[in-house]
C-alpha cells in the first residue's frame, strides 16, 4: 500500500506556473516615484542664472557703470566700487558694498567676473553674497571666443 502512494506521487507531473508576479515591481516603481517626487524640488534650488540660448551678445551701453565683482584664480574678491578696487575684500564686504550702492542706485546692474582658472566655488560664493545684498539678477562677464565670432 505504501508503494502505491509513492508511485502516485511520482506519476503526477508538476505544473509550471506561467504567471509573473508583478506586485514587487509595482512596489519598487512606487518607491522610486516617491523618491523622485521628493528630490525634484531640491534640485531647483540655487543661484538663478539666465543662460543664453545662442551665442552671448554684449549688453547695451548704459550711462552708469555696473558694479563688477571680480574673482581671481586664488579666490580673492575685488569690487569695482570699493575704496581701492585693486585691494581684495571679504565676502561680507561684498554684501555691504553692493547693498550700499543699490540703496543709492536701485537699478544698477551687478556683474560677476571670474578668472577662467578660478574654482567654480569662488564664483558661486560671490554670486550668493551679491544676492544677500538684495540683487535678484546677477550677470556673468565672459570673453567672446573665436568660435562664437565665426557663427
Amino acid at each position: 500500500m505504501m508503494t502505491a502512494m509513492v508511485q502516485r506521487r511520482r506519476r503526477r507531473p508538476r505544473r509550471t506556473i506561467s504567471e509573473i508576479n508583478v506586485v514587487p515591481y509595482i512596489d519598487v516603481m512606487l518607491v522610486l516615484l516617491i523618491i523622485f517626487m521628493i528630490t525634484a524640488p531640491m534640485l531647483q534650488q540655487g543661484v538663478e542664472v539666465e543662460l543664453p540660448k545662442v551665442a552671448a551678445t554684449t549688453l547695451p551701453a548704459e550711462d552708469e557703470l555696473p558694479v563688477v565683482i571680480s574673482v581671481n584664480r586664488e579666490g580673492e574678491y575685488f569690487v569695482s566700487v570699493a575704496e581701492d578696487p585693486k585691494e581684495p575684500v571679504s565676502l561680507d564686504e561684498i554684501t555691504v558694498l553692493v547693498s550700499a550702492v543699490r540703496q543709492l542706485k536701485p537699478n544698477i546692474p551687478v556683474l560677476v567676473k571670474g578668472d577662467g582658472q578660478a574654482s567654480y566655488q569662488y564664483v558661486v560664493e560671490a554670486m550668493a553674497y551679491v544676492q544677500r545684498a538684495g540683487v535678484e539678477k546677477v550677470g556673468l562677464v565672459t570673453d567672446s571666443s573665436p568660435h562664437d565670432e565665426a557663427r
